[in-house]
């Protein structure tokens, strides 16, 4: 009876080192990224069980008129007052396995459209790929960390 507590310990504390593991290795995409176009800083922070993203500096965070930029281009007129600065852009992604991050949603003020979107980390470069349908239609931009 002994032996049988003990293994069945021993695979209660295995499994609890390889969860904590998994969740170290799903929080290494938290912090903040300088996007590929060094317009923007994008801090990913967990929002629940998942991951999510907002932007939390500009390079040219004013118009030339001096105001705050707003997300103007976005398709809901209720929304197009809202600052840049604060908002989030990459939304409800979960971490899958091997350095990626599927999912999710990523919002393109520029143009105001959302795209869906897988992340791959490598190292201190983060591949941010949004697509309309397959993965394989899309284009991949990489992030690097701040």
């Amino acid at each position: 009876m002994k032996q049988l507590l003990a293994v069945i310990a021993g695979m209660i504390i295995l499994l609890a080192v390889n969860v904590y593991a998994q969740e170290g290795k799903a929080n290494a995409i938290l912090g903040n990224w300088l996007t590929d176009d060094d317009k923007a800083v994008v801090e990913i922070y967990k929002c629940s069980d998942r991951y999510c993203g907002r932007i939390v500096s500009l390079k040219e965070p004013k118009n030339e008129d001096g105001t705050d930029k707003l997300d103007s281009k976005n398709p809901d007129p209720s929304k197009r007052n809202r600052k840049l600065i604060g908002l989030n852009l990459v939304l409800g992604f979960e971490y899958d396995k091997d350095d990626t991050w599927a999912g999710g949603k990523i919002y393109d003020p520029d143009s105001g459209k959302t795209y869906s979107c897988r992340m791959n980390l490598e190292g201190e470069k983060l591949k941010v790929r949004g697509y309309v349908g397959l993965s394989l239609i899309g284009r991949t931009t990489i992030w690097n960390r701040k």
